[in-house]
């Protein structure tokens, strides 16, 4: 007999914050059950008690109608629970193999067999369709690759109960369609299948039932999903209607304010030229792998420049590390928030200020505490972010608010020219992607050049004003908004599209 899943009762409290209240989820063997719910709603905190991270407060978890309260992910793990989140948990110095059968490596009389743990993981990789040599280091690896990684290592161990927390938000389209076929093969095996998305395509496609959360409790569950709406989803969600979440605004475009001329960098490898307009949206394009996120890195001096220029108002400047570009006016949010965006040990407001301490405060060897809690204080307000206080770690934030965090770094900068946004609302619920939007349109409307970088084509038909599209490294199309059109910007993006 197959295990069912019941919480009922499921409360959490964290400092200052009712993560969970009275929250009730059910999930029967050979279903797809989708969690849905704005950032901040519950659903992460809910898979961590899950899977043995977090100990719930009060309420009851049951497997096959056996009460179980799991203290570690070990005992969780035990149980035949796998939980892939959205964050993912690997070791980077480790070969896909290693982490793939880490707690399982092949051994002889203690002694690693190394031949024996590629041979498993490349049978594994194979059978889920992933194309990787498991004797590859982690670190080597894109995210997307690592998530797939991540997702084969839940199906090698033959869990019972399976959640993916935003699976697809780094994966390409033949990506998620090996996911998708693993997801519905699982459900043939009857196996319980909790997948938290904010991409209504997806669950709608995928799931057969839907528990929505806010605010920490449950507000619906529809079983079946079947006959539900997309727009009765973002009203249970975030409890508002919203008609139109891109609501493009429309606003004078400017003289050239941001260019560069077939620039070069040791992962960039193919010249790209390219020019922003002051107040203008412009969308970078492309599917993973495309070399969007390296040439942002590039233009960031993330990465250094090997040829090329770049100018700012007409004026060449040198970016070669990146407080040259922060003190020129470039800022730059970049994809992976948890690695490269905020400091998870410190503060709200000691993140939200990094920038300003960078340029300002460390050359002063001053910090002005009073003024950075003004400004913290400030920016709570205007981007709605959601936090007890502005003391709170920023590790305990939702994804969303991290990232409007890591905007209103930017954003109290008073000599911003120029903003690179790669990926802006990567697993954010379509509440916070509506509020992000607005903020773009502000920084638009202020005079300043901004980059977007999507894998969501969607989004970029909804609020740039020219979408350049990339592929193979180079840059290949650069399409104005009268021209948008979804079906030729996914066959120049394609790659049996011949380069310009």
């Amino acid at each position: 007999m197959r295990t069912s899943l019941h919480l009922t009762g499921i409360a959490k409290r964290f400092p200052g914050v009712r993560a969970l209240d009275n929250v009730t989820f059910s999930a029967e063997p050979g279903t797809i059950h989708a969690l849905v719910g704005e950032n901040g709603a519950g659903k992460s905190t809910l898979l961590k008690i899950l899977g043995g991270i977090y100990q719930p407060d009060a309420g009851n978890l049951f497997l096959g109608g056996i009460e179980r309260r799991f203290q570690s992910a070990a005992e969780s793990i035990a149980a035949g629970i796998a939980i892939i989140h959205q964050e993912l948990h690997y070791v980077p110095n480790l070969t896909i193999a290693e982490n793939l059968l880490l707690g399982h490596l092949p051994n002889c009389y203690g002694y690693f067999r190394r031949r024996d743990a590629i041979y498993i993981a490349a049978d594994h990789l194979r059978r889920m369709g992933v194309d990787l040599d498991p004797r590859l280091k982690l670190k080597t690896l894109s995210i997307a690759q690592r998530q797939m990684v991540e997702i084969c290592k839940a199906l090698l161990r033959e869990a019972e109960i399976i959640a993916l927390d935003e699976p697809t938000s780094s994966l390409s389209l033949h990506e998620t369609k090996i996911l998708f076929h693993l997801v519905r093969e699982l459900k043939q095996r009857a196996k319980i299948l909790i997948y938290v998305s904010h991409r209504f395509d997806e669950i709608f496609e995928l799931c057969d039932v839907c528990t929505v959360l806010r605010d920490g409790k449950t507000v619906a569950t529809h079983d079946p999903l079947v006959g539900v709406s997309r727009a009765q989803l973002v009203r249970e969600m975030v409890g508002r209607e919203i008609s139109d979440i891109y609501n493009y605004r429309p606003r004078p475009i400017g003289p050239i304010r941001f260019e560069i001329g077939n620039v070069t960098g040791k992962k960039s490898t193919r010249p790209a030229s390219f020019s922003v307009r002051s107040s203008e949206i412009v969308g970078f394009f492309g599917l993973v792998g495309a070399g969007r996120s390296e040439l942002m890195h590039l233009l960031f001096a993330a990465d250094r420049l090997r040829s090329g220029w770049i100018k700012l108002d007409g004026k060449p400047i040198r970016v070669r590390q990146p407080i040259d570009a922060i003190r020129a006016g470039i800022a730059f949010c970049p994809e992976d928030r948890k690695e490269s965006g905020i400091v998870p040990i410190c503060s709200v407001s000691e993140n939200l200020n990094l920038s300003a301490r960078q340029r300002d405060g460390l050359r002063r060897f001053l910090i002005d505490r009073k003024g950075e809690a003004r400004v913290t204080e400030r920016f709570i307000e205007r981007l709605n972010i959601r936090t007890p206080h502005r003391r709170q770690k920023v590790r305990f934030l939702s994804g969303g608010n991290q990232q409007k965090v890591i905007l209103a770094r930017w954003l109290s900068q008073p000599d911003l020219k120029v903003m690179i946004m790669d990926e802006p609302t990567r697993g954010i619920d379509v509440g916070a992607k509506h509020e992000i939007y607005n903020i773009i349109y502000e920084l638009a409307e202020r005079g300043i050049a901004v980059i977007v970088v999507s894998s969501e084509l969607p989004e970029l038909l909804g609020i740039a004003d020219r979408i350049v599209v990339m592929r193979g490294g180079a840059i290949i199309a650069n399409i104005p908004r009268i021209e948008f059109s979804e079906h030729s910007i996914l066959d120049f993006a394609l790659p049996d599209k011949a380069l310009a």
